[in-house]
Formats: C-alpha cells, structure tokens, sequence
C-alpha cells in the first residue's frame, strides 16, 4: 500500500526574520541592536552576550529595555538559555503577545568558541599527543569527524534561531581581508570582505546587513517579497534601524508566525533517543521498557533503526548497571572497548543477550583432492 500523501496550503504571511548585522568594529553594529529594543512594536528582548562584554554599558541608551541573559560561558549552558528563550517566545507568540526579540552578540565568538574545542580536541587525541611530545610546536592534525561535531553543534543552535517566535537579531564580525587562492595561499592584489563565523551565516539569514563606519548601512541580501535587492549592488540606507527595516520594508507584522523550517535528519534514532532523553536516563526498568517500545508499529521505526536505538539502550543500561569504580577503569577508546567487551564474553556463566539467536558456523570446504603423479613422471624419475 503506497504512503499517504501529507499536504496543506501556504499561509502567505511573512515569517518573522533572522536578521544578520555584521561589520567594522565600532561602526554601530551592538548600538543598534540594543536602540531596538525601545521599539514600541515589540515585547521583551532578550541578550545573549558572547564574549563581547557591551551588554551592561548598552542599557544607557535612551528607551533601551532588555534582559540579559544569564549563562557559564559553556556551550551547553548557552544552548540551554537559547532553548528557554526559545520557548518564552512561543509562549507570548500563542499568548498574542508582541513578537519577543533575542540579541545573539555575537556569532563570530560562538564558532570561534566551537573552533578553538575542536582543535582542543585534536590536540587530546593519542596520535596528536604523541606528535607534540617530540616537537611541541608540531602541525596538528585536525580530522573531519570533529570538524563535524563542531558542526553539528553549529546547527542545533541555528535551528533555534531559524524556528523562533520572534525576532533574531544575530551580530557578527566583519572586514576586509587579503584574498586567497585555491592552495590557501594569500593573493596580494587582491582584497575581499569577509564574515568572521560560520561560512554558510550569510546564507541562513534571512535578511544581511553590512555596517562600516566611514559608509552607509546596506542591504546585502533579503529573502522577501517585498524588498528586491540586486546581485552585487547592496541597498544603501542611511536611516538605518531594525525596526524600520523589519516592520516597514520586510512587513512583519503581528499576524508573522516562525518560518515553517522542519529540521532535516537522516533517520529517526537520534530523535526518538533525544526524546526519550536515554543518555540520562539512570531507571533500568524504564529504559527495559523503552527496548520493548521502540519495535511498536506507532512508533514508526524500520526495523534498522530499532536495531541501533536498542542497542544504545543496551549500552545505556550496562552503564547505569556497571559505573566505574575506579579511575581509569572505563574504557577510553574503541579498541579497550571492544577488548573489555571480549573478555566479558569469555567469562563462563555470562547471560546471553534476549532475542539475538547465535549464527550457526559456515561449513568448512571439502578437502581438495590430492593429484597423483603422471605414469610419465614417475617413469621418468625411476629411469634417472
């Protein structure tokens, strides 16, 4: 039976926006942000400082009203405000409550912040450590795995933004730098501008503003129906403000809803994992019974990815079962994992895991039969 074709009609309202500001420092990139929150068409602002420090000076602008948020500088903690900010926005947005506004300040010190972990993390690794014994000032080698954790990272705060029930206002660094050629060697003619953070920022916002000090604000793109600009030819505006821009030229308003953005996955087994919170989980019976609900047909797991969330239960339960008791006494990597998990194999009298039926071995070949000498060759030995 083929599958139910899901659909439904565009609302054509216009979404609220992720604006992007990048530019010089001083050239009145935080200034504007923080004069943004005195509008009168918008609820509470709040400012997630990232190793800026200009949020406490900022509330000295006249009609400036906004909250600080609060977080340990780590990225978990941030993610976890942005989260709880994320869903007082929805609250006020269900409320018909004005669009709550989140200053992000800034973007270039969160993936700097995700780039300097990464390579932390090169340095940790056993191969790298070795290397830098022997010469401290080594070249580290940084793999694509981490790179793509920092990613990954990247993009579970993007998401929030791109979904949230207001307005973003995500501040960046930017400036003119010397161009480089396809081997990364710098070209000495020429000169670029470039966005201190993640490549692809510029791209995700919706709207991207570019401040310098000795010019005019422009408009380096908008994705809206109501403002075109050209390639190559940035909209110049001298009275630039959030406000005016969001409200007059984009068109937001208060019927605006978050930009209907459906997070992109490769199957299902990290979800159900997060929604069920298995890494945290320390109640045995609850994960025993979660092993069963994953196979449920309401559930809509193939049977690939019940395999693989039964198996991070399995996992999750033996180290709830089996905590270390010593230090050192877990295992470290994949290699002392895999021994550790052979010599729990090898111990007699060790439960066999419920459901997995043992493959019978593969019979051995038939023995190959052994060639006689030719009457030829023998004679012929014989004879010498």
């Amino acid at each position: 039976m083929p599958p139910k074709l899901k659909t439904r009609k565009p609302t054509g309202t216009v979404p609220w926006p992720l604006v992007l500001i990048e530019g010089e420092e001083g050239s009145g990139k935080s200034y504007s942000a923080a004069e943004f929150s005195a509008s009168d068409l918008i609820g509470q602002t709040y400012w997630v400082d990232l190793a800026e420090g200009s949020a406490d000076e900022y509330a000295a602008i006249d009609g400036a009203d906004y909250e600080i948020v609060v977080h340990d500088g780590t990225y978990r903690d941030i993610l976890e405000q942005i989260e709880a900010v994320h869903g007082e926005a929805r609250r006020a947005a269900r409320a018909g409550e004005p669009p709550v506004v989140l200053v992000i300040d800034s973007a270039s010190a969160l993936w700097r912040m995700l780039t300097n972990w990464t390579q932390e993390r090169a340095r940790r690794s056993r191969k790298n450590r070795a290397l830098l014994e022997h010469d401290p000032d080594a070249n580290v080698d940084i793999t694509m795995n981490l790179w793509n954790d920092a990613v990954d990272r990247w993009q579970r705060v993007l998401h929030l933004l791109q979904t949230f029930s207001g307005i973003v206002v995500c501040l960046a660094r930017g400036k003119e730098v010397t161009s480089v050629d396809d081997n990364g060697n710098p070209i000495p003619t020429q000169r670029e501008w470039r966005v201190q953070g993640h490549k692809d920022l510029g791209f995700d916002s919706t709207v991207w503003v570019r401040l310098r000090r000795d010019e005019d604000p422009q408009i380096i793109k908008a994705r809206s129906l109501r403002l075109r600009v050209e390639k190559r030819r940035p909209m110049k505006l001298p009275d630039f403000s959030i406000e005016h821009l969001v409200f007059d030229l984009m068109g937001c308003s208060v019927q605006s809803q978050p930009r209907a953005l459906t997070a992109l996955s490769g199957d299902r087994v990290t979800a159900w994992l997060e929604k069920h919170t298995i890494t945290a989980c320390e109640d045995v019976e609850k994960l025993r019974a979660l092993w069963w609900q994953a196979a449920k047909p309401e559930e809509g797991l193939d049977r690939r990815e019940v395999v693989s969330i039964r198996n991070e239960i399995e996992l999750r339960v033996n180290q709830v079962e089996n905590p270390p008791t010593e230090m050192g006494q877990r295992a470290s990597t994949d290699g002392d994992r895999l021994r550790e998990a052979a010599r729990e194999d090898e111990e007699p009298g060790a439960p066999e895991e419920p459901g997995v039926p043992e493959e019978p071995e593969p019979p051995a070949p038939p023995a190959r039969p052994r060639r006689r000498a030719s009457r030829t060759t023998t004679s012929r030995t014989t004879s010498r």
